[in-house]
């Protein structure tokens, strides 16, 4: 087994997150064929997701000993743009490019979004990447296009130019959310999926469409909170434990999840691009999941603020107001110190590389 799945659960994290992300999209499709508004949809998955959560946190809090970071105000404006980007402007470009753009072609400018998130990683905030990185990026996108490929689009009109951006802002949205990823992930998930979901059950409204009965209402709901709302906590506990380009390749399997699952739901055939994306895709995870990442590097001092165990990098003193039981969270301050270990880009490894 690849040392990493025993060692790091960061893979696990995004994994999981595509598999539950995955399986909202064949669901909501059925959701669809009974007749439900897209946007209508989309505001009801993520109010589902938001409200969802929201009991979660409330059934599982523990006042007593804060296990998470809570946000704070300084991480506003950075919650501000991911909600923006990723609850409003992406799903808002999206139904506007739907309305003008083939289901296929659709489909494959959806692939566009991994390609964002990862290229905005490691040209913008300088995530480490290699050859064997690339390869395996590369063997995932490729296993997206294949499943997509059933019309390349003919030309980028507007509606692919609206498919496009969305790509774009759900990329940024991935790559801020990082910025966030040592708070708490329930939080974080709970305000987007509310804030997204009454703008776009707002916006769905105010076009004219109406609210569907109750049991689809109560089914999106459900599905948004698995989908949506689980899917981003995961989303965010990974990107916390691996980076954004990562946590992003890792993602770009969720298509194939969703096809699969397609074929057990709705009766979909088995086709050869499902087996070529399947393998290809294979690959790609191996070759990630496989990565040994380990040289020399030197920790700058860091205070924050975050969830943690007492280990290698958490060797610090409690003051008497310090909560007692591991995990907890609480301020805390890092010594400089160099070392050589197996790492990740994660909260304590987001230093630069000569390589790459």
């Amino acid at each position: 087994m690849p040392r990493i799945l025993t060692a790091h659960p960061g893979p696990a994290f995004a994994i999981a997150s595509a598999l539950l992300f995955g399986a909202s999209t064949p669901l909501a499709k059925l959701l669809l064929g009974g007749g439900v508004n897209p946007l209508v949809l989309a505001g009801l998955l993520y109010l589902g997701s938001g409200i969802g959560l929201g009991v979660l946190q409330r059934i599982t809090r523990d006042d007593n000993r804060p296990v998470e970071a809570p946000l704070r105000r300084r991480d506003l404006p950075w919650l501000a743009a991911i909600i923006a980007c990723g609850g409003v402007v992406g799903p808002a470009l999206l139904m506007l490019g739907l309305t003008t753009t083939s289901g296929s072609s659709a489909s494959l400018l959806l692939n566009l979004e991994s390609l964002a998130t990862m290229v905005i990683a490691w040209v913008v905030f300088h995530e480490n990447v290699d050859t064997r990185l690339l390869v395996g990026a590369a063997a995932i996108l490729a296993g997206g296009l294949t499943l997509s490929w059933h019309a390349v689009p003919t030309g980028l009109g507007v509606g692919s130019l609206a498919i496009i951006g969305a790509c774009l802002a759900w990329g940024i949205d991935n790559n801020l959310t990082r910025k966030l990823s040592a708070t708490d992930p329930v939080q974080i998930a709970l305000i987007k999926g509310m804030c997204a979901g009454v703008t776009n059950l707002s916006l769905g409204l105010a076009s004219g469409a109406a609210l569907p009965g109750l049991a689809q209402a109560s089914a999106a709901a459900a599905v948004g909170f698995l989908g949506y709302g689980v899917s981003l906590v995961l989303f965010v506990l990974a990107l916390r434990n691996l980076g954004a380009a990562r946590t992003g390749a890792y993602f770009a399997t969720a298509p194939f999840v969703g096809a699969v699952l397609a074929i057990l739901l709705l009766g979909e055939h088995v086709t050869a691009q499902l087996v070529i994306a399947g393998l290809l895709m294979a690959i790609g995870l191996y070759l990630h999941l496989s990565e040994a990442h380990e040289h020399g590097h030197r920790h700058v001092p860091l205070r924050h603020e975050h969830q943690h165990r007492h280990d290698l990098h958490h060797d610090h003193a409690h003051d008497p107001k310090a909560p007692p039981g591991e995990p907890h969270s609480h301020w805390h301050e890092h010594e400089p110190i160099a070392h050589s270990h197996p790492h990740y880009p994660d909260l304590h490894h987001r230093h630069p590389h000569a390589h790459g």
